[in-house]
């Protein structure tokens, strides 16, 4: 183990029904008036936006109301909330819904306090301050409920682009996996990939030894690949749905790369410009992405490719695991090659270029430039 400090003040409240407790938690947080923030139809369908404004009243909270959140938020729309934050002078914002809107109600959260544009934050300005963070749940996939990340897409420019700080870390988030039940099996499978990817970059890119770590991440993607099975057949399969949820969660708030040393996110470098360039679900390009750059990197980390694949598979050589993982993909109908999303091999080059500026912004520009990264692309197609 490295030296490393970890510190999570995200509060989770999991189980059934526990989206009425919303109202209490902000009151006793003090807050008075929030922003709801949500994204299409699904929310108020299913009844739960009912269930959530009554649980505001209850607490003497009220509430303006911005839906219409994309499943790749938008700068132009997150811009829009901003305004809207603070015209109405909020106290803080409440998410209701997936990772899409958790992500850009963290970014109004931040842009509410800020005299610049909250764009600048993405391009490398300091986050100094945020309002409150508060989520409701609907799927289970990039853990923003549990961390201080949050991804928003730059229609004008094309980039997709991120940012990581401790004042959006959620104050408080509500996790029913009965909310879960009515996900789309290819949005599941889609939140499978993306769990599994948040675990895999650092496994594989990190410094070698850290075997409790390495365990901790194994335990996450068998559980994702165990109960993601059960769902594909079962969708209302109650205790696959809520192990699922917190799975995912665990994936990316913070505990599994805890003492690993240096790592990197290459993966999502890359699939952040197949989505802010064609606008496919991240998981969907994560599935893609993920066994090519497997397939380019296995060569150099060959001893974890071969745990990988016998902790996982129960097989012996790392290009194996790799073909088993893919398989897999294959199986829960998630994408492996870029004709199946409708990118054709001639665009590589373009979305290399793409890419590369992140790779720079990340700071793993030398290990990517575009060659490497067209490189990768290439055993996609």
């Amino acid at each position: 183990m490295f030296d490393f400090t970890f510190h999570n003040p995200t509060k989770i409240i999991f189980g059934a029904g526990k989206e009425t407790l919303i109202g209490a938690e902000l009151n006793a947080a003090g807050i008075t008036r929030v922003l709801l923030v949500y994204g299409r139809n699904s929310v108020v369908k299913s009844g739960l936006l009912d269930r959530v404004m009554a649980s505001l009243k209850a607490g003497d909270i009220t509430c303006s109301q911005y839906g219409g959140v994309d499943s790749n938020p938008l700068l132009s729309h997150t811009r829009e909330g901003v305004a809207l934050a603070k015209r109405d002078k909020v106290e803080a914002v409440l998410a209701v819904g997936g990772g899409s809107v958790l992500d850009e109600s963290k970014a109004i959260a931040v842009g509410a306090l800020a005299d610049e544009d909250v764009w600048d934050f993405f391009v490398g300005k300091e986050v100094t301050r945020a309002l409150p963070v508060f989520t409701v749940l609907t799927l289970a996939a990039t853990g923003s409920e549990m961390n201080g990340n949050a991804v928003i897409t730059n229609a004008e420019t094309r980039q997709k682009y991120n940012i990581a700080s401790p004042h959006v870390y959620p104050k408080v988030s509500i996790l029913n996996p009965e909310l879960t039940h009515s996900v789309p099996l290819s949005y599941t499978a889609y939140s499978a990939v993306d769990a599994i990817c948040h675990v895999i970059e650092g496994y594989f890119t990190k410094e070698p030894g850290t075997h409790l770590q390495d365990r901790l991440v194994e335990g996450i993607i068998k559980t994702v690949i165990e109960t993601t099975d059960l769902i594909m057949d079962e969708p209302d399969h109650a205790k696959a749905r809520a192990s699922f949820m917190w799975a995912a969660t665990l994936a990316l708030n913070g505990l599994t790369p805890a003492g690993i040393g240096e790592y990197s996110f290459p993966n999502h470098m890359i699939e952040h410009a197949l989505s802010a360039i064609y606008n496919i679900p991240h998981g969907a390009g994560l599935s893609i992405v993920m066994p090519a750059w497997m397939k380019w990197y296995v060569t150099k980390n060959p001893s974890q490719f071969a745990r990988f694949a016998r902790e996982i598979f129960g097989i012996h050589t790392g290009e194996a695991g790799i073909e088993a993982l893919e398989q897999w993909f294959v199986t829960i109908n998630a994408p492996v090659r870029l004709h199946e999303v409708g990118i054709p091999a001639t665009e590589i080059g373009a979305i290399a270029e793409n890419a590369e500026g992140l790779a720079r912004q990340w700071g793993i520009g030398d290990l990517y430039p575009r060659e490497t990264i067209a490189e990768i692309l290439r055993l996609a197609v």
